[in-house]
């Protein structure tokens, strides 16, 4: 399998190199050069895998250079008892209409740790395999979960260090928290005024800055990425979406063969593009809900081809969405322009340069497998009421965009097909939200506010969660986005 940039790099990487490189020198993104298979002969292998072992075959055929014993090695430490607190890894819980894939029983308590899990494994082996000699700087720009996982997958690991910028006032408390108190001689966590848009401009024109990468290099560093812009972020993702699909079939919730539906909620498309990969591979699915918060831009998209950032931009009560340009949406572009790197780059540089493209009919075409939607802040907290007090599921404010814009669609349409939704979230992480549309008493804090919802409903707290207020502030940095090269040369080099 060789993977190559949506941009017509012309250079043909293996998996190790693509996952090294992180983003492409002409700042495409790396797809493989084709979508392989399932890996299995039947749709009936699928429930009777552990999920270790699911994920080292789908993520193993993908990243086909890494020898069986490798993968073996990177599966087996990631998906591990050390690293989540659900035995199954991904319960897959039936609750009102719809089934639920539990993607945050990891130790941050997002599903950003289904993918950071593994990939400091996965890079650590690349290192290995290409003899690379120079430190690796993982550099990241997060709207809130990727930064916890990313700096927890990362810490202290040998031959990294690890840069993490956050909006400041963008994320919520605890999630800021859990990036601030994070030990680690390797990690640096950075604060910046502007939103995500601006941080992940700025980490993208870093990687695109020759001269200061040249200097970078010669002090022995070399830059990579833990956003799902790397591929090795990405493709490990894919691996949760078929074992979804053999969970519905062990709960005989569909047969073989029979489809379903996938909703997600997303930000900056990665984790429903890791579903579209997933139905490319052969999972039976009908549709791909696509949700989005009040920063419906993927939703407009969808829905008229036109992808327009001249718009307000929100801060909601589903922080991890609030985004505006979504980085992973030119791998979909890319495929469906029938793999046309000059198509895809021409309608990146028409959003880089005028904030807007529209997309020609054959991408138009492709764009029905999927449906978009939204919810705004008020919808979202009556969501996450109604679900509990109807049926004893509690919901984090991502997962309650997904289940009203899930409701929305089967309204719109009548589509009775069984569905997944990405439950992408522990609702602690979101406590002052989940709080008010418990009806609970508004607390001093978000941190109160976890107390106050564990009392009410007797939900776990996730151990990553426990004990959070207590813990030393060590990243007190603020700092402006033309900053953060400096910021990231300091870090690294002195």
């Amino acid at each position: 399998m060789r993977f190559k940039s949506t941009r017509g790099d012309a250079r043909e990487l293996t998996g190790a190199q693509a996952i090294l490189q992180g983003i492409a020198p002409d700042r495409g993104l790396y797809v493989p050069v084709q979508v392989p298979s399932l890996p299995f002969q039947d749709l009936d292998e699928i429930p009777s895998l552990s999920y270790p072992e699911l994920a080292r075959r789908i993520i193993g055929t993908f990243f086909d250079d890494y020898t069986e014993a490798e993968m073996t090695d990177c599966t087996s430490k990631a998906y591990s008892a050390a690293n989540f607190e659900a035995p199954e890894v991904v319960p897959l819980v039936k609750a009102g209409p719809a089934w639920f894939l539990e993607l945050y029983h990891g130790r941050t308590a997002a599903f950003k740790d289904m993918a950071l899990s593994i990939l400091p494994h996965l890079l650590t082996t690349a290192m290995r395999k290409e003899k690379e000699d120079h430190k690796i700087c993982i550099l990241t720009a997060t709207s809130g979960d990727t930064g916890k996982a990313a700096l927890q997958g990362f810490a202290d690991v040998p031959g990294t260090e690890i840069c993490v910028f956050y909006p400041t006032g963008g994320v919520s408390q605890v999630q800021q928290r859990q990036m601030v108190t994070q030990e680690g001689q390797n990690v640096h966590v950075f604060a910046i005024e502007g939103n995500f848009d601006d941080a992940q401009t700025c980490v993208k024109n870093i990687f695109e800055n020759e001269s200061f990468n040249a200097d970078l290099l010669r002090a022995g560093v070399r830059l990579s990425s833990a956003n799902s812009i790397n591929v090795g972020r990405l493709v490990p993702q894919i691996a949760y979406y078929v074992y979804s699909y053999g969970q519905m079939l062990a709960q005989r919730a569909v047969g073989k063969g029979d489809p379903i539906n996938i909703v997600v909620p997303t930000g900056n498309f990665g984790n429903i593009l890791a579903a579209y990969y997933a139905s490319r591979m052969g999972i039976p699915v009908h549709k791909l809900i696509c949700a989005s918060n009040k920063n419906k831009v993927l939703t407009d998209f969808l829905r008229t081809g036109v992808y327009d950032t001249h718009r307000d931009f929100y801060t909601t009560n589903s922080p991890s969405m609030d985004i505006l340009v979504s980085s992973n949406l030119e791998r979909l572009l890319y495929h469906l322009a029938g793999n046309d790197p000059e198509e895809t780059a021409a309608l990146m540089a028409g959003l880089e340069q005028a904030g807007r493209y529209e997309v020609p009919g054959k991408i138009r075409e492709g764009l029905k497998a999927f449906y978009g939607g939204y919810c705004n802040v008020e919808d979202t907290e009556k969501s996450i009421g109604a679900m509990y007090r109807e049926n004893g599921y509690l919901m984090d404010t991502h997962t309650a965009v997904a289940y009203k814009v899930y409701r929305d669609y089967v309204e719109e349409t009548g589509d009775q097909t069984p569905t997944v939704i990405a439950s992408t979230a522990s609702a602690y992480k979101f406590a002052p939200s989940v709080a008010r549309a418990l009806g609970l008493p508004e607390g001093e804090n978000g941190f109160r506010d976890i107390d106050e919802i564990h009392e009410a409903t007797g939900v776990p707290i996730p151990k990553g969660l426990q004990n959070l207020e207590d813990k030393p502030i060590l990243h007190k940095a603020v700092i402006r986005p033309e900053d953060m090269a400096e910021a990231v040369r300091r870090a690294v080099t002195e």
